[in-house]
């Protein structure tokens, strides 16, 4: 973690004149639903940024928003995207994870088969041998795609630690799997590690792939079954659905947590407050702001 340089007159919560003041951030956008239809795709986890903020003058306010998770479907219908989240330095800048891309559900239209474009993008379609989408860089990314065969699978979707895992066949050219989710990456900004930002597993007719670590959800492996969603405040993305009146499962809301030397002076909305060693640490897991100083 580096070290600012901050120097300030006065009293109350800041330190005296002199003493350094660091913080950190972890911040996760809302993961993607997984897609809907036969043998349908996983979807993306949310974005995962992290970074050090100096700050420049007392009261300095961090305000966040969380974005929630993208929308479970069923039938010929491509999962939501998740929403994005945001962390605003009052007077400074504004920070945004882009919301995980939802995952191929099964239909010949690109706009539905195709895996979302997000932090992490969803995955391909397999049926249609449709393409994953696109994670953004430095987030997350891509959704699985086409692994060479016109299958009955799908991708998994992208995790920030990975990009999803391709669908394809068992080598006999008769049974298709479902692509594994991307995993995420561990941080222990808390403390302890936590590992967020997991893709959601593609569905297949014969094998369902595996979830990624850090909150992806599970692929259905039966008809009329619905997926796993992405685990919340992790920003996972939602497994594939498989077929008949099931659906997918939904992307996992997203996380904040904002790190530092200094005991904020005030915070609101859905946060959490401990404290780790020296630091004074404050998880979101809802809008919220807190204030130092």
């Amino acid at each position: 973690m580096s070290s600012f340089g901050y120097n300030v007159l006065g009293f109350g919560s800041f330190p005296s004149r002199g003493v350094a003041i660091n913080v950190e951030y972890l911040l996760v956008a809302g993961g993607g639903g997984g897609g809907g239809g036969y043998y349908a795709a996983g979807g993306g986890a949310g974005g995962r940024l992290t970074g050090t903020l100096d700050l420049v003058t007392p009261g300095t306010t961090f305000t966040v928003t969380i974005g929630a998770g993208g929308s479970a479907v069923n039938k010929q219908q491509r999962g939501g995207n998740g929403a994005d989240s945001t962390l605003a330095v009052a007077g400074g800048s504004t920070f945004t994870s882009v919301g995980g891309g939802g995952g191929g559900g099964f239909a010949s239209s690109n706009s539905i088969s195709v895996g979302a474009d997000g932090g992490s993008g969803g995955g391909g379609q397999g049926n249609y041998q449709k393409a994953g989408g696109s994670g953004t860089s430095g987030q997350g990314n891509d959704g699985g795609g086409d692994g060479g065969y016109g299958a009955n699978g799908s991708g998994g979707g992208g995790g920030a630690g990975a990009a999803g895992g391709s669908y394809g066949n068992d080598g006999a050219g008769t049974s298709a799997i479902g692509g594994n989710g991307g995993n995420g990456l561990a941080s222990d900004i808390t403390g302890s590690s936590v590992t967020v930002a997991g893709g959601g597993a593609g569905a297949g007719s014969s094998t369902a792939g595996t979830a990624g670590s850090g909150g992806g959800g599970s692929a259905a492996t039966s008809a009329n079954q619905t997926a796993g969603s992405g685990s919340g405040s992790t920003g996972g993305g939602g497994g594939g659905h498989k077929s008949g009146n099931g659906q997918s499962g939904g992307g996992g809301g997203g996380v904040s947590v904002i790190k530092s030397t200094v005991q904020a002076s005030s915070s609101s909305g859905t946060v959490a407050s401990t404290t780790s060693g020296a630091f004074y640490i404050y998880r979101f897991t809802g809008s919220g702001n807190v204030t130092f100083g």
